[in-house]
């Protein structure tokens, strides 16, 4: 294994005010994707497969239980601990980071999350009962959990109900429907499925009755479907998944039932926890347009073209668009909460969009900065900028709808309209 010379923390601890956990659970992710995951990365990519090595190595160094709270046995971590360590993954792995971030949500959302909302006895304890179910697997037995939300319209973000439902039985739930871009579909131990309650066959389906059940993935009418050969982001191998009649028992739950709906209203920034991959992605163009320049990039020869005022002026430019993005996204993902301002919530959308856009930005701009060599496919270069461009697409807060979200809240306080 070639030894590298150890890259500078994203975010230096002490300019950013990172807490001592922050900063050694971030040296540690840096420090397994520096030496372990970047050089896997071209692999995985090139073939579109799910990156198991990097899953061992991160189970090997504890960090499968990130979110996991402290009493459970996990680190504990709140989202802007999460969301900075991960962005240090997504520097060396785009897909890694991203397939991380469905895993780690299943404690994230079940852990501090679901902590901040509020809930009567018997509820907090079934959950309580139910999620250390969950957490021991995961650090016990090395589990992986999904998150298959998407169906293509907007139930993800609560606005709609999902069209998968869960109807009531003996025992537990009968579980029919169908997920789209199901990242780790085919690798996960368990689907933890967003569906919509019902108990009776009859029943209308409300998006206050949402249900997050985690699913094994051996049971019966499971089923991955369709071909994975998209763009980028490819290690995360989005398929299809099917449920035909698939039966769930009583204590699957994830969070109780109806509380996805009730995150979804009261904390927002729940939304926000795939931009660390992109965030790393913009600091791995970044990255590889110094090395370049400095006639330091491994597998190229040693020239240096840093002196040229057309190379110092635009890597000048990407210095100033990955401080203003690093700095929103910092702000924002620091802010989040239960029942957050109007303003934190704008700032929320404006870094979300900020983040899935400038990371694309910044490739191209790296592309045309380094010049047509730093597009083989033998570097880095071509793979960020294909992993960069798939950001802005993300449900539920895609780039446009960060927009529209944006567009209406700027003029328009809650419960106005333009009628007479």
């Amino acid at each position: 294994m070639t030894a590298h010379q150890p890259d500078p923390p994203m975010f230096e601890p002490d300019a950013w005010g990172l807490s001592d956990q922050e900063r050694n659970l971030a040296a540690l992710a840096r420090d397994i994707g520096q030496s372990k995951i970047a050089e896997r990365a071209a692999g995985y990519d090139r073939d579109a497969a799910f990156p198991v090595e990097n899953y061992r190595d991160m189970f090997d160094a504890g960090l499968m239980g990130i979110c996991i709270p402290e009493a459970y046995g996990g680190h504990g971590v709140d989202l802007r601990g999460y969301a900075v360590v991960a962005a240090e993954i997504g520097r060396y792995c785009g897909s890694t980071a991203l397939t991380w971030n469905m895993h780690v949500c299943s404690c994230l959302w079940s852990g501090a999350l679901t902590d901040d909302l509020e809930m009567d006895d018997a509820d907090r304890r079934r959950h309580e009962a139910n999620r250390a179910v969950h957490y021991r697997r995961i650090l016990d037995e090395g589990a992986i959990y999904a998150q298959p939300f998407s169906e293509g319209g907007a139930a993800a973000a609560g606005m709609v109900a999902f069209g998968t439902t869960a109807l009531r039985v003996d025992g537990g739930w009968r579980v029919n429907g169908k997920k789209i871009f199901a990242s780790l579909a085919g690798n996960a131990d368990f689907y933890g499925v967003l569906c919509t309650e019902l108990q009776s066959a009859d029943d209308r389906a409300s998006r206050g009755n949402t249900l997050y059940l985690a699913i094994p993935a051996d049971t019966d009418g499971v089923t991955v479907e369709g071909d994975w050969d998209p763009l980028g982001m490819r290690g995360t191998v989005s398929r299809n998944l099917l449920f035909d009649d698939v039966f769930v028992a009583n204590g699957a739950e994830l969070m109780p039932p109806g509380f996805y709906f009730k995150a979804a209203s009261q904390w927002p920034h729940m939304f926000m926890t795939l931009t660390p991959a992109y965030m790393g992605q913009a600091q791995a163009a970044y990255d590889f347009t110094v090395k370049y320049l400095r006639g330091e990039m491994e597998g190229v020869p040693p020239v240096k073209r840093r002196m040229y005022p057309t190379k110092q002026i635009a890597v000048a430019q990407m210095r100033v668009m990955l401080e203003q993005t690093k700095s929103v996204w910092f702000q924002a993902i620091s802010e989040a909460r239960a029942n957050p301002s109007k303003d934190q919530v704008m700032r929320a959308y404006a870094a979300q969009y900020t983040v899935m856009e400038n990371a694309n930005e910044l490739a191209q701009l790296a592309v045309r900065t380094c010049g047509g060599q730093s597009m083989l496919k033998n570097l880095a270069l071509e793979r960020i900028y294909r992993d960069s461009r798939c950001g802005s697409l993300m449900l539920p807060w895609t780039a446009e709808l960060c927009l529209d979200k944006l567009g209406r809240d700027c003029l328009y306080e809650p419960g106005e309209t333009d009628e007479d």
